[in-house]
């Protein structure tokens, strides 16, 4: 019976390892025939196709035409776009430390980076550049001119810049440098004793970086509460949200299993080092803009109790891309895997192989996102981003603040302002005084806004024309409409809190650089002020961190 087993055993055995290579096999029937197939399609179209086709371009549309039926992460890259990615990982580029945007369709510098040649060589905020060695950029996208000012360092790039006040163009001469972008753009204290770091990406010095301002921090004072900020964070390498995570957790502790299409791919990282604040308080915030490396740092820090999770839902990112090369000068960014925090969920929300019938990629209802456990034993679901263990909406913005934001008028008053008065001896405030200036700024600037109130009464007024109202109905909707017209002028002083924040952010910043701008933008930050408050209660931080979130 047992040489009978062992001959029926071998057989299946046999069958099996046959059956796998007939299904290879058949695999790479249907590779080998699909891409004779496309590469028939791609030659006869460039050859014979009635106009002349680009065959670079051709083949380029081919390829994202693939890619397109996957994730969006899953991307062909040539060149410039390899340089992006390389920028990411090392977080490093030739150039002369300056942050260049559109204001009124001109090319304007948004900050210089203080220690390097823009900054050192007096170049300002507000400044307008006309010229990048010789070259005219009124008009170009500005990618092409970051693309201008960007180079090998060392090297020389001349600018030319009108600047208010100024009858004559100023001339830069500008040496490149190599550039270190931070990945922790601001450490300080916050309160007494709560210590507050914002991350805003994921390069390889980001752990190294966290380390550095804890202690930092520790040697200012006592620290007994950190604030790790990640809103607005999208991400960056895995390896450095372990590294972020391993300066909290316990050593030892699980931070993210990857898991690929092959099980003998299923990764775990933990933490293999002593952590520098292991039994510091800790709140992270998140928003919807914290995405995949921030929700690895969030969910390793929520799944192991580490710390509190305060703001928004997160953007819900589970997915993990490899660059591989397939040339001297293009490669392959591609989803090789998913991530799946210590508690065993994937916070994947988007489904991106599958549709609905009105084309929308498919994501999972609350109602079937499934449950895990934290280590306290808090339930925490998947599929869904990270859910914050207090939920803090950030102050929302009125129409007329939003306005002003988009026709950058704090931005050209700031210019103003500070070219007529050259220093500050202390912190900006915005005196009722100031609020006023910046009214008559905005009446030479001819500014103008329409508000949802004074938007639907035109609809009305439409409707009404339409309906043949009575002329004493129109009459009386033309009264309202004079009222909501009186109340308009009125906006700044109905809106002055956020005007007062603003400008106050806006003006420092030109006065004591990035650090000022945003000492001045967390006094008045919602989720950073709950965040101290959370930290400065030890029972309720605790509760938050014992209680299972279903029976809040």
């Amino acid at each position: 019976m047992k040489k009978k087993f062992f001959v029926i055993s071998g057989f299946v055995l046999v069958a099996v390892i046959s059956f796998g290579f007939v299904e290879l096999d058949q695999s790479f029937f249907k590779i080998n025939q699909n891409i004779d197939i496309f590469g028939r399609v791609y030659k006869e179209i460039v050859a014979n196709y009635v106009d002349e086709v680009d065959p670079e371009k051709f083949m380029r549309a081919g390829i994202d035409g693939m890619l397109n039926t996957l994730d969006p992460y899953t991307v062909y890259m040539v060149d410039k776009e390899g340089e992006e990615i390389d920028l990411i990982t090392h977080g490093e580029y030739g150039g002369v430390g300056v942050s260049i945007g559109l204001r009124d369709g001109q090319v304007t510098v948004i900050s210089p980076m203080e220690g390097y040649s823009a900054f050192k060589q007096g170049m300002k905020a507000g400044d307008i550049i006309t010229e990048v060695d010789g070259i005219r950029v009124s008009g170009m996208k500005i990618d092409s001119v970051r693309m201008l000012v960007r180079g090998e360092p060392g090297s020389v790039v001349k600018m030319k810049v009108q600047r208010e006040g100024e009858k004559n163009p100023l001339e830069f001469s500008l040496v490149r440098e190599q550039i270190q972008i931070q990945n922790v753009s601001f450490a300080d204290y916050v309160s007494p004793g709560i210590g507050y770091i914002n991350v805003e990406r994921f390069s390889r010095r980001a752990g190294e970086e966290v380390r550095m301002a804890i202690k930092e921090l520790k040697a200012k004072g006592a620290l007994n509460g950190i604030i790790l900020d990640l809103r607005n964070n999208p991400g960056g390498l895995l390896e450095a949200a372990v590294d972020i995570v391993s300066k909290f957790a316990p050593s030892g502790s699980t931070v993210v299993t990857t898991r690929g299409r092959r099980t003998d791919e299923e990764r775990t990282y933990t933490v293999n080092e002593s952590p520098v604040a292991k039994d510091i308080p800790l709140v992270v915030l998140v928003n919807n803009g914290s995405a995949s490396a921030s929700e690895i740092v969030a969910g390793a820090m929520q799944d192991l109790d580490r710390g509190v999770i305060l703001g928004t839902r997160s953007f819900g990112k589970g997915l993990v891309q490899t660059v591989v090369p397939l040339s001297s000068n293009a490669s392959i960014k591609i989803t090789t895997a998913r991530y799946y925090t210590p508690s065993g969920r994937c916070i994947q929300e988007i489904d991106y192989l599958h549709k609905n019938k009105d084309g929308v990629f498919l994501t999972t209802p609350d109602s079937l996102r499934k449950d895990f456990s934290t280590k306290n034993g808090r339930l925490v679901k998947d599929q869904g981003g990270i859910m914050p263990d207090s939920v803090v909406e950030q102050n929302t913005q009125s129409e007329y603040f939003a306005e002003l934001m988009r026709k950058a008028m704090f931005f050209k008053f700031a210019t103003t302002y500070v070219s007529q008065h050259q220093t500050a001896d202390s912190q900006f405030t915005a005196t009722d005084g100031v609020l006023k200036e910046f009214e008559k700024y905005l009446s030479t600037q001819k500014f103008q806004y329409t508000d949802a109130v004074e938007k639907r009464v035109n609809e009305i007024h439409d409707e009404m024309k339409k309906g043949n109202y009575s002329s004493e109905a129109a009459a009386e909707l033309t009264k309202f409409s004079n009222l909501i017209t009186k109340e308009k002028s009125n906006a700044l002083a109905r809106h002055k809190d956020e005007v007062r924040a603003a400008l106050e952010e806006e003006i420092n910043g030109r006065y004591f650089g990035e650090k000022g701008r945003t000492r001045t933008e967390l006094s008045y930050d919602k989720q950073v002020n709950t965040a101290v408050a959370l930290l400065n209660n030890t029972k309720a931080y605790e509760q938050l961190l014992r209680l299972p979130l279903a029976k809040r």
